[in-house]
């Protein structure tokens, strides 16, 4: 996580994505939700942000914070997520006597890893466990430019970025507290265009990830049963893969793009088990994110994987009071938000 600058107020989740863009305000201590909203965004035009830098990226923080929240958002404190896909993190050893040339492992092991210049690269790192003759390290890093020019649009409209951190470490953060995130868990996050993959052993240990996501599966369904996007989409949420009279259909129709987050999901297993677990045993797979929502998922992943796997559902845990409640149906778009927003001041200076 890359810390920025300090201030005691409440922090405000902003989670930055390719296709959207969320913001939620929580009072951490009660789970209370005070404020929250999203705007969709255009992923041609986000690139671009990423990479080159863009007014867009402006334009659409304006209009989510004046046209698109219910509820308050009452501080201008900030911690910002970005597509974990976007982001490089890996997990290594290096032998006790390189601590005092930590930076300089890290770095190495950047170079070696990370098909960017380290010199365009934002690097962090944490020393997550101790033995007696070796150290657990957790690198991440981040393109620069992208950092730059998510901090410029945001510092345009007055406020400030406490810390950014991967998507995928404000979900970990909400699963732990939520979802018996202490037992060590292979998370799979399916966004609108992506599927990220990781391992939560205490922390995050492995990512990886894929271009496949709910829309895809849409697509999918509406080339083999020759529907219209919008009705592939109903059938995606509704029927999904329980039995019925489409179940066939529509599982052959996902079936080659779920194989390949099963695919991936078994090398991240397989760099787990080789590299780091110890005599650890990966417990259980949780799905999170917008394609989490088909019906008869879980049960696929545990047939496919041989694996406990279940769609996380943490939102017992956050109370909206009396804000209208996310649809069913889009509350998994929140997910890494509310991870983000129940981040605390000690937390991000630990």
């Amino acid at each position: 996580m890359a810390k920025k600058f300090y201030k005691d107020k409440a922090l405000i989740g902003l989670d930055i994505s390719t296709t959207e863009i969320k913001v939620m305000s929580v009072d951490a201590e009660k789970w209370l939700v005070r404020g929250y909203g999203a705007v969709d965004v255009d992923a041609a035009k986000m690139k671009k942000v990423f990479e080159k830098g863009d007014p867009y990226l402006e334009q659409q923080l304006k209009v989510l914070f004046s046209e698109k929240i219910i509820g308050s958002i009452a501080s201008e404190q900030l911690v910002v997520s970005l597509p974990t896909s976007k982001t490089y993190s890996r997990t290594f050893t290096v032998p006790k006597a390189a601590e005092k040339n930590l930076r300089e492992a890290v770095e190495l092991e950047a170079g070696q890893y990370i098909p960017i210049p380290l010199a365009l690269l934002y690097v962090d790192y944490e020393v997550v466990e101790r033995s007696k003759d070796s150290l657990t390290v957790i690198m991440s890093a981040v393109p620069q430019i992208m950092v730059d020019n998510v901090l410029a649009a945001i510092d345009s409209l007055g406020f400030t970025v406490n810390a950014i951190e991967p998507g995928i470490n404000s979900i970990a953060r909400l699963l732990r507290t939520t979802e018996e995130g202490d037992l060590p868990t292979l998370i799979v996050d399916i966004g609108p265009a992506n599927t990220d993959i990781a391992v939560l052993d205490g922390s995050i240990r492995v990512t990886g990830g894929t271009t496949v996501g709910g829309n895809t599966f849409t697509l999918d369904i509406a080339k083999k049963l020759g529907v219209a996007l919008e009705n592939a989409h109903q059938l995606k949420v509704i029927n999904g893969l329980n039995p019925g009279p489409r179940q066939k259909k529509i599982t052959s129709a996902v079936e080659p793009s779920l194989q390949r987050i099963t695919s991936e999901t078994r090398r991240v297993i397989r760099y787990y088990n080789e590299r780091i677990s110890g005599d650890r045993k990966l417990e259980q797979l949780l799905i999170v994110g917008g394609g989490s929502n088909m019906p008869g998922i879980g049960e696929y992943f545990t047939n496919d994987l041989l694996m406990p796997s279940r769609v996380a559902s943490p939102w017992q845990k956050l109370d909206f009071g009396a804000l209208a409640e996310p649809t069913k149906q889009f509350r998994p778009r929140y997910i890494t938000v509310a991870g983000l927003a129940s981040l605390t001041q000690e937390e991000v200076w630990q």
